[in-house]
């Protein structure tokens, strides 16, 4: 199963993420679930890289143990927070649509 975790603010803002496991709904390579995951968050770290660049945070992974970390260095933009908030949406509809067997999400 993959966990994420979601990083908040005291006032509720996402302020990172951890992305952690395999979710095995089928073998590598031909994982959806994973595959769906993969994508959200990886395009997810893309976008904030190439659009916004004044943004600052950290990237940590480990493909053995399917490990992506994006922690920011101080609180994102409001533009940061809209790409953080689509990447949940899209996440939390994965975690609906396979009834939480193959994904779930923690807010911390």
């Amino acid at each position: 199963m993959i966990s994420v975790k979601i990083y908040k603010t005291e006032d509720g803002k996402i302020n990172g993420f951890q992305c952690l496991g395999h979710a095995g709904f089928a073998e590598s390579g031909e994982d959806i679930v994973c595959a769906a995951v993969s994508m959200l968050v990886i395009n997810t770290i893309n976008s904030l890289e190439k659009f916004l660049p004044d943004d600052s945070f950290t990237v940590t992974t480990d493909e053995e143990s399917g490990l992506i970390e994006c922690v920011f260095d101080k609180k994102p933009s409001e533009k940061a927070g809209l790409l953080l908030d689509s990447m949940l949406l899209g996440l939390k509809s994965v975690e609906e649509n396979y009834h939480g067997k193959y994904l779930k999400l923690v807010s911390k």
